[in-house]
């Protein structure tokens, strides 16, 4: 399951660090579903937050995971540089997505990454909210970031049902095969609306763009 197939190549020469660049999909709610109710519920029970307070908050938050995906997925996920380095660092982050999209063990961060991202975004919102509102809103934050990862996995992997979720698929796969400069947004293209990149002009002749799809593809 977690050894190197055609879809999912070796990545590091060494077993071991092959190994641990492949994450399991169902990582991220065996994770995150409990790292999403367990600051809400801890708020609430707590007495720190009011109910109604508490809803608008982890309401707030899951708004906020959804800009802060489109913003690290455009400019983070998507910075290349000229140095060999730089283009290293950029293939690990997020170029390994794109040269292997059908690769479904390296769809979602490792543990270590996104454990570390939780705590530095919990003590972000603590800063910004104060101890007592940072629960319910880390909770919503949470939230989003599963229902991105889920999202994420589902445009790749599975066939949608609703005409939402074919949506979603269509402004996904359109990113990833016609312009990679586009349609940043994966669990909503809100924030390409707001941002102006829902464009689907070819990619600039210096991106380098690994695979193509079939219009078909795209389409279902």
């Amino acid at each position: 399951m977690m050894r190197a197939t055609p879809e999912s190549p070796r990545m590091f020469e060494t077993d071991l660090f092959d190994f641990f660049s492949r994450t399991p999909p169902l990582m991220v709610p065996l994770l995150y579903l409990p790292g999403s109710l367990l600051p809400l519920i801890y708020g609430i029970r707590a007495g720190l937050v009011t109910w109604t307070a508490s809803c608008l908050l982890f309401a707030l938050g899951f708004v906020a995971w959804t800009l802060t995906e489109y913003c690290l997925h455009r400019t983070v996920f998507h910075y290349q540089h000229n140095s060999p380095l730089g283009e290293r660092v950029h293939f690990l982050i997020h170029g390994v997505h794109h040269t292997w999209p059908r690769d479904k063990y390296r769809l979602v961060m490792p543990p270590a990454v996104s454990l570390s991202l939780y705590i530095l975004f919990g003590l972000f919102h603590r800063w910004i909210l104060g101890p007592n509102w940072m629960w319910p809103y880390q909770g919503g934050f949470v939230a989003g970031y599963l229902f991105y990862d889920m999202t994420h996995y589902a445009t790749h992997h599975l066939r949608p049902i609703t005409a939402y979720g074919k949506r979603l698929r269509r402004h996904h796969l359109l990113h990833h095969f016609k312009n990679p400069n586009s349609r940043f947004g994966v669990s909503s293209p809100l924030w390409d609306w707001v941002f102006g990149t829902l464009h689907e002009s070819s990619p600039p002749a210096t991106l380098k763009v690994t695979r193509t799809i079939s219009t078909a593809n795209v389409e279902n």
